[in-house]
């Protein structure tokens, strides 16, 4: 792996390509520490140690939430747009007619998917300020005359923020190596660790920091086995005569390939979205647990205790949840590609299943019996705090006990194995060896 390091910085255009990257991941980690004006850090601070929806916001911007600064919402409204997208798209006839034209409709997808981002964000970072105006964090915010161009000042360097990330983003896929916008959740949870790793030491808890570092590891193995795991499809293609040249046929087809079905192709997905439905209920019933009516008071109190990260019955709620989120995200994805269509299109079958609608059921099923493995393992990912939390008590509880959580697990090594790959065919195309053998 050393040796293909050096061998990638030895070529200039690669060197160049990998120095870009690492540049613009810093830009980003220095913008990620402007603030915007008229913040109160103390407040923001205490806020944070009693709110769990801004410790999950915190986590998806990398810690730019924490310190509410211009890139505290980092790419994600462009995340959930391009989520929304996805699942309109078998929904929207117009839609579904672009994404079957090719190149050409999906980057027509891909520019209303920009577009949507726009009002997302702004909506986003409305939700999030008007949140930390409540609590004292934010002073001049509102929609009064006299906090009207204030208001508009915050949303906008917000809003800035995010298209900012987004542009480095996409610089990054291309001019530099790999995704851009997986390298930018990357490089903000990767932040993270060394403070997290720093709190342990400091703190000389250093049975927790090795429990943490095992279980970082053996999650690390598993992810990338299960990643990396799929069901391979035969398919045989016919041959198919193309031309007549003189008394010869010209014959073409006639060879055999497969189809990869991933066992876990929903990615981290089903987390965010059970989270964030979890997360909800309990924000809510926050801010009715000190109202003066006794029969609120007690619902809300009730709501807010089952819907806790202390709660056992909240993180069973989330196993549940990651497993049907799971089955319902991979097969929205797996009926935009309607391959058993395609197979037939292209002169393609499985062995031993006829064409068409039997195509359609063989694959469905095979996609449904693979997804269980998959989102069982989703599940047990999810609630991988809540385990290790059972082995060793941790005083601050919740989402925050492990080095990197289990969500920024997935991401972490989803982006490095596919940064690895696309780096593994840039060496092949110039006869090295990378990382990847």
């Amino acid at each position: 792996m050393l040796q293909a390091v050096r061998n990638a910085f030895v070529l200039p255009d690669l060197r160049r390509k990998l120095l870009l990257t690492f540049l613009i991941l810093v830009t980003y980690r220095l913008a990620a520490h402007v603030p915007v004006p008229g913040i109160d850090p103390e407040a923001l601070r205490r806020v944070f140690e009693s709110n769990q929806l801004l410790g999950f916001l915190d986590l998806l911007s990398g810690g730019a939430m924490s310190s509410f600064s211009v890139m505290a919402m980092g790419v994600y409204p462009y995340i959930t747009s391009s989520i929304i997208m996805q699942l309109l798209t078998p929904i929207i006839p117009q839609l579904e007619e672009l994404a079957k034209e090719g190149e050409a409709g999906r980057n027509k997808i891909n520019q209303y998917t920009h577009l949507l981002t726009i009002p997302l964000a702004f909506l986003q970072g409305f939700a999030q300020a008007t949140l930390l105006q409540r609590q004292g964090v934010i002073s001049n915010f509102g929609l009064t005359p006299a906090t009207l161009l204030p208001t508009l000042a915050t949303l906008s360097a917000l809003t800035t923020g995010t298209v900012f990330a987004i542009w480095l983003g996409e610089l990054i896929s291309e001019q530099g190596i790999g995704n851009g916008i997986s390298l930018i959740i990357f490089g903000g949870i990767v932040a993270r660790v060394p403070q997290n790793m720093g709190g342990l030491l400091v703190g000389r808890d250093y049975l927790r920091l090795l429990v943490f570092l095992l279980v970082t590891v053996i999650t690390v193995a598993v992810i990338v086995i299960v990643q990396e795991g799929q069901r391979r499809i035969p398919v045989q293609y016919g041959k198919r005569v193309l031309a007549m040249r003189g008394r010869r046929l010209r014959v073409a087809g006639g060879q055999s390939t497969h189809i990869p079905l991933r066992v876990n192709s929903a990615g981290m997905i089903p987390l965010i979205f059970a989270q964030s439905i979890l997360i909800f209920p309990g924000v809510v019933a926050s801010y009715f647990r000190f109202t003066q009516n006794e029969w609120v008071k007690r619902i809300a109190s009730g709501i807010y205790d089952v819907f806790n990260t202390t709660s056992n019955v909240y993180w069973i709620l989330y196993f549940l949840m990651v497993i049907g989120f799971t089955y319902f995200y991979t097969d929205v994805i797996f009926r935009q590609q309607n391959l058993a269509e395609n197979l037939r299109r292209q002169g393609g079958f499985i062995p031993g299943i006829r064409p068409g609608k039997r195509t359609a059921d063989y694959l469905n099923d095979v996609v449904q019996r693979i997804t269980l493995v998959g989102a069982i393992f989703l599940g047990v990912v999810a609630i991988l705090p809540w385990l290790v939390k059972s082995v060793i008590s941790d005083p601050q509880g919740g989402m925050g006990s492990m080095l990197i959580t289990s969500t920024g697990l997935l991401i972490v090594v989803g982006v490095v194995l596919d940064t690895m790959k696309q780096l593994e065919a840039q060496l092949l195309m110039r006869h090295y060896e990378g990382f990847i053998k």
